[in-house]
């Protein structure tokens, strides 16, 4: 079997002929006896605690406290992030970061607090520290929003890195979201999330953890307000989260609780309080600003494994085209590729690729490629050459390159973590540009290696670049995919420097974002799976990363026609609508569930078409602002508990309320509604928050429901923009925003403000800054019946 074959089989091992699997038992061995010789047992520990407070200096924006086994460094910088490290760590170096850390605020001063302790008080907190190193976080007014008891640190005797241990302490009343993308969510429940991404080697179903994108990043909201904490250590590690309890009078409050343990690196982390917004804002501005998609990439995606030739490429736009459906790109997986070379496509199924691509860009498709880390390790393989020349790949700690086993055979690995290494990979995506393809997609990038045994990843001995500091595969290797993304996207500003590129993967790390977004991976067929897709864009949202959705359907099986329906309208709502067919798993174009089904979708596809300048606005805001396009219901409103503990609905942007089908046999379904008026869009009912409605779920659509006062931009007949607004209830006024995208540019167009009131039975729409009357753009004013 070559390696052909083998794409045309399967793509996990667990199928694979004996060749393949005896590849797979050789290279486990091999990373176990790595591991064994390059990291040598830890041995005895010694326990290490900070100790009493020694010494204080203060310094810009904060200081330094010395105790007397450790020291304290705390910083407020200029955006109101607050930095605090043990041990002398700073900010940087930082693979989080999306630049030099920011200014400390020359307001902030470190100043004596009672019982020997010390406080930093800024705009929006005070910081205070206890003389044996407790860290707390208090609002403005005095309200304790996270209290960190002091660390604990284990430091091998023969000298290595220390794990180290970080218990906190939230309000009764908090609950956490984030840690990445997590199948079980949004809101993280009571148990130990590993920080390690993973690729599970099977489609997922909720509760199974990790996952591919794992951050240690939390958000946690309360009554008292609403942060965000950062650990910045890219080792393994664990969290365990236990929800508080509140005495209700009767007893005493029981605080939720964190418990943070990391392998290595440093104990340092960075706090934002504030509004959900203002969290987000200054989060974005410390990780980077999300990537700019290009339009084309906010409309409707397919993707199949097994398209086999060219010829079936054509098949598939054709009934997409012949049954009225919008396409707007074709993703090709790893069945188009020459399974010998990582970026050349196979010439014997897809012989004119470039005519294909021309043919389709005519349509309004791109296509899209899938790029893989991994490169077949085989002299006269033009990238393993190039790469060897290069001196790009993992090496051992005998300075071998490191082996393992996917798809095509035997591979080797290129190191991301090299600025020189990430610099010769950008440039090989000038073949898939010259092909004809408009975007990409980093698979198997955790990085994967199939596993008869153990992990399936690259031996934790393996040595790293790490920007020319050094080190193994336990520090690299949950930022290598991050680093790969950010190889792919600066390749591709230079190679196509008038475009926005289009980057997304499957796994990552904090600030992801800057380079792109990801899609939700190999998530099973069934309900529960579609109940994890939301949780994940949810989730990834909250920590950073606004572009992203699942695959349509699912991974592993051949959904039901009401189960594919449920999941397509649920992802025409999300930012990346992708739907996904396999040979193995059933093709799912949306009219091989019968004429229903094929209605359904089209009016799904149709209405995901006519929001796409809402979509638009909503990127350009997520890159201005940080703000994900899918937001938690609680977004406007976190001291709403009602709202807190709502999961099946959420806020596309400010303007819409979208509560999907989640379960079988649904034709009517609660939604919890924030507070104000707010219209059924199919009915145009009114329903005024806060407070739980009951509205009907018809297969024919998901309950949507828009705030009172919204100005929406849709597309109109003619392709134009248009504004629906909604009208204010009575008495009240509302307002709007569009971003007009101009192309796939970089052009930094004006944001158009919109404002409206109401006179009596009549609406009026102006702009805001205008001279007034009528706005620029045709309107289309909706919900003026009674209520």
């Amino acid at each position: 079997m070559d390696g052909r074959d083998l794409v045309h089989s399967v793509k996990t091992v667990g199928l694979v002929g004996a060749a393949q699997r005896l590849r797979t038992v050789r290279a486990a061995w091999r990373r176990r006896r790595a591991d064994a010789a390059g990291l040598p047992a830890r041995g005895a520990e010694r326990a290490r605690v900070p100790g009493q407070v020694r010494e204080v200096t203060p310094g810009p924006g904060g200081g330094v406290l010395r105790f007397g086994r450790s020291a304290l460094r705390i910083t407020v910088a200029v955006n109101g992030a607050v930095f605090w490290g043990w041990d002398g760590a700073g900010p940087e170096p930082s693979y989080a970061l999306a630049g030099p850390c920011p200014e400390p605020d020359p307001r902030a001063v470190l100043e004596p607090d009672k019982d020997g302790g010390w406080r930093v008080v800024a705009e929006r907190m005070t910081v205070v520290v206890s003389r044996n190193g407790a860290v707390e976080v208090r609002t403005p007014g005095g309200v304790t929003l996270r209290r960190d008891l002091p660390p604990r640190w284990w430091e091998p005797v023969e000298g290595g890195p220390a794990r180290w241990l970080q218990r906190s302490e939230v309000p009764a009343d908090a609950r956490f979201f984030g840690l990445g993308g997590r199948s079980s969510g949004p809101r993280l429940r009571d148990g130990t999330y590993r920080l390690w991404n993973t690729d599970q080697g099977r489609a997922f179903v909720p509760g199974d953890d990790p996952l591919y994108i794992t951050m240690p990043v939390q958000l946690v909201v309360a009554d008292a307000g609403t942060h965000l904490v950062f650990h910045d250590s890219s080792w393994d590690g664990t969290v365990a989260l236990r929800e508080g309890e509140e005495g209700a009078g009767s007893g005493h409050d029981r605080a939720g609780t964190c418990e943070t343990r990391m392998e290595g690196g440093p104990l340092r982390c960075w706090v934002i309080v504030g509004s959900p917004a203002r969290v987000l804002h200054t989060w974005a501005a410390l990780t980077g600003s999300p990537a700019l998609p290009p339009a084309w990439a906010l409309g409707h995606h397919h993707a199949r494994w097994g398209f086999g030739s060219e010829q079936e490429v054509r098949r598939i736009v054709a009934g997409y085209r012949e049954h009225g459906l919008p396409l707007d790109a074709v993703h090709l997986d790893i069945d188009h590729l020459d399974a010998h070379q990582v970026f050349t496509v196979d010439q014997e199924r897809f012989p004119k690729l470039r005519a294909l691509a021309e043919d389709l860009r005519g349509d309004g498709i791109r296509l899209v490629s899938i790029v893989d880390p991994a490169v077949k390790a085989e002299p006269g393989n033009a990238v393993y050459d190039s790469g060897t020349a290069h001196d790009a790949f993992v090496r051992d700690t005998s300075g071998r390159p490191v082996r393992g086993v996917v798809w095509p055979g035997e591979v080797v690995y290129p190191d991301f973590t090299h600025a020189s290494v990430r610099t010769w990979w950008g440039t090989l995506y000038e073949e898939r540009l010259a092909q004809g393809f408009s975007g990409f997609w980093h698979d198997m990038n955790e990085p994967t290696s199939f596993a008869a045994f153990g992990e399936p990843t690259l031996p934790r001995s393996a040595r790293h670049g790490l920007e020319g500091r050094g080190g193994d595969h336990r520090e690299a290797h949950n930022v290598y995919a991050l680093c790969m993304a950010r190889a792919g996207y600066e390749g591709l500003r230079e190679l196509t420097p008038r475009q926005r590129p289009f980057v997304f993967s499957r796994s990552g790390w904090a600030g992801m974002q800057r380079y792109g977004g990801t899609w939700s991976g190999d998530v099973a067929t069934g309900w529960p799976g579609l109940r994890a897709s939301l949780s994940l864009v949810m989730g990834l949202g909250l920590c950073g990363v606004p572009y992203s959705g699942p695959d349509v359907g699912g991974f592993d099986g051949s959904p039901s026609p009401e189960l594919y329906l449920r999941w397509f309208q649920l992802a025409s709502f999300l930012p990346l609508f992708r739907t996904h067919a396999s040979l193995r798993a059933g093709r799912r174009e949306p009219w091989e569930f019968g004429a229903e089904v094929l209605e359904h979708a089209r009016v799904a596809l149709v209405e995901r078409r006519r929001l796409l300048p809402y979509f638009l606005t909503l990127a350009h805001l997520a890159r201005r602002t940080g703000a994900p396009y899918v937001r938690p219901v609680w977004w406007g409103s976190p001291e709403d508990r009602a709202l807190r503990d709502c999961e099946d609905a959420f806020l596309l942007g400010d303007c819409l309320l979208v509560a999907p089908v989640l379960d079988p046999g649904t034709d009517r379904r609660a939604v919890q509604l924030p507070r104000g008026l707010w219209y059924d869009t199919a009915t145009e009912q009114a329903y005024e928050g806060p407070g739980q409605i009951v509205v009907d779920a018809p297969w024919s659509r998901v309950p949507v429901l828009a705030r009172a006062g919204a100005v929406i931009p849709t597309r109109g007949a003619d392709g134009g923009v248009e504004l629906e607004v909604w009208a204010p209830a009575g008495g009240r006024t509302g307002a709007g925003l569009v971003v007009p995208d101009s192309g796939d540019g970089w052009e930094e167009p004006e944001i158009e403000r919109y404002v409206t009131r109401r006179e009596g039975s009549r609406v009026v729409v102006e702009r805001e800054g205008g001279s007034g009357g009528e706005p620029p753009r045709p309107v289309r004013v909706r919900g003026l019946g009674e209520h």
